[in-house]
């Protein structure tokens, strides 16, 4: 089982649109995954079209069962539509509404995350979790389950700083980490997005990126029309736009973060 989290200390980088789509191009392709809206907004929660509720709440502080807060999310929103009755993977979902806003002041122990989503190692493949931008106790402990980090950014100034804060945090955890024997937290990438090619601003900006963290930034995201269709459809764009550039788009997301997986098996 592989824990991964989407992270950037700057709000509407992204990060719910990358999360969405690499949870549910994992399922496509077989997988059993499980994707925690641990954001009080609630956004990766209606991506699917399901109800903002308090499941992220009830699982962390209410220690709620696991079949009482996970959702399944229908095979029709995230895959395409002819295919969708052969999906071979699972789409779970654990939701969120403003009471995850209360987790972080309801909990003491930064091994909290990591204690539940243990039990179920041998059960399900991938989890991953989208966070909101603002640092807490939460994401302290969201730091001590995970494997490795994703990190979305537009090529844009704030959007840097944001990201420079989340690799200060990152970087924090890391002799905590190995206190108790766990292995480091692993960058798996830094995504582009909402990339515009024809601005030298977002050119110049992807340069610098490139410079900084070499291959470890993926292909960027391009400004598409079609990511707000998907987001007012409550599907993915494997579902609403099949055989598109970005489909394509988002194939590659789920190929980049498989090979950065199986280069360090």
């Amino acid at each position: 089982m592989k824990i991964i989290t989407l992270l950037n200390e700057k709000g509407g980088v992204g990060k719910t649109t990358v999360a969405t789509h690499i949870a549910a191009g994992l399922a496509i392709r077989g997988n059993r995954v499980i994707l925690v809206d641990a954001d009080p907004q609630g956004h990766a929660t209606i991506a699917f079209g399901l109800s903002k509720e308090p499941g992220f709440y009830d699982l962390i502080v209410r220690n709620a069962p696991f079949q009482d807060v996970l959702r399944p999310v229908p095979p029709e929103k995230f895959n395409v539509p002819d295919e969708a009755k052969d999906t071979k993977g699972q789409l779970l979902l654990v939701p969120s509404n403003i009471e995850t806003r209360s987790i972080a002041g309801n909990i003491s122990d930064a091994f909290t995350v990591l204690k539940r989503f243990t039990q179920l190692r041998n059960a399900i493949d991938y989890i991953i979790f989208d966070t909101s931008p603002t640092p807490s106790l939460l994401h302290s402990s969201i730091y001590m389950a995970t494997d490795g980090i994703i990190y979305p950014t537009k090529c844009e100034a704030w959007s840097f700083d944001g990201l420079r804060e989340s690799f200060n945090h990152k970087d924090q955890f890391s002799p905590i980490r190995q206190q108790y024997n766990l292995s480091d937290i692993r960058v798996l990438g830094i995504v582009p997005t909402m990339f515009r090619k024809k601005t030298l601003e977002h050119q110049d900006n992807l340069r610098r990126l490139r410079e900084t963290f070499g291959d470890l930034v993926w292909k960027p995201l391009p400004v598409r029309t079609i990511w707000a269709e998907v987001a007012s459809a409550r599907r993915t764009v494997f579902s609403l736009a099949p055989g598109t550039a970005t489909e394509a788009d988002a194939w590659g997301l789920v190929d980049q973060l498989e090979a950065q997986i199986y280069e360090h098996e």
